[in-house]
């Protein structure tokens, strides 16, 4: 059993109230583009406690969503019901997807990448559940491409990773959705976008 299917009880408890600020003011404009943009069958992989579950439309046929911690998953499945939304969750890590190749069309991802043990797995895992022409929204932390910007984030990460449950807000999301573009054979982003 990983770290993550054990469970932050303590972070999963406060998750909700510790983004409350950033959910009212500019988080809502990122889930109303992200979540509110997918279409078709969809796969959010890492829920956490549902944020994106209320931004949802019509233009989506079945809402999947994925969460490896147990806590994380018990308010999503709250929040679904809550909402009255039908939403199939699973408790499953990004790097293991339990879903056939090619079977989703958007994927959608929201502070995510920062938190999982192997981002490339995770996102090759991603691209192999996604349809050719299928779509990937995201939303995640990047690394600064200036040097201050970059060394700050360097000094923070070690205790924001144990205070976030694992975020690592210092990682190249952006670089290693690019590489794993690459190794699937396309040269850029066609076919997944990155917001």
């Amino acid at each position: 059993m990983t770290p993550d299917q054990k469970g932050h009880k303590w972070f999963a408890s406060i998750y909700d109230s510790m983004t409350a600020r950033a959910e009212r003011t500019f988080m809502k404009d990122v889930r109303e583009e992200i979540a509110g943009g997918a279409r078709g069958r969809v796969l959010e992989v890492g829920a956490g406690t549902g944020a994106n579950f209320p931004y949802y439309n019509d233009q989506t046929e079945e809402v999947t969503a994925t969460e490896p911690d147990p806590y994380m998953l018990q308010r999503a499945r709250r929040r679904a019901e809550g909402i009255g939304r039908s939403i199939i969750l699973n408790q499953a890590s990004a790097e293991h997807l339990p879903f056939e190749d090619a079977s989703f069309d958007t994927v959608v991802s929201t502070l995510v990448m920062c938190s999982v043990g192997e981002p490339l797995r995770a996102l090759s895992e991603v691209r192999r559940v996604l349809k050719p022409s299928g779509e990937l929204r995201m939303y995640e932390h990047v690394r600064y491409e200036h040097a201050f910007g970059a060394f700050w984030q360097d000094l923070i990460t070690p205790v924001w990773r144990w205070v976030g449950a694992g975020c690592h807000p210092n990682r190249d999301i952006a670089a290693a959705v690019r590489e794993v573009n690459r190794s699937r054979g396309r040269a850029s982003s066609s076919g997944a976008t990155l917001l």
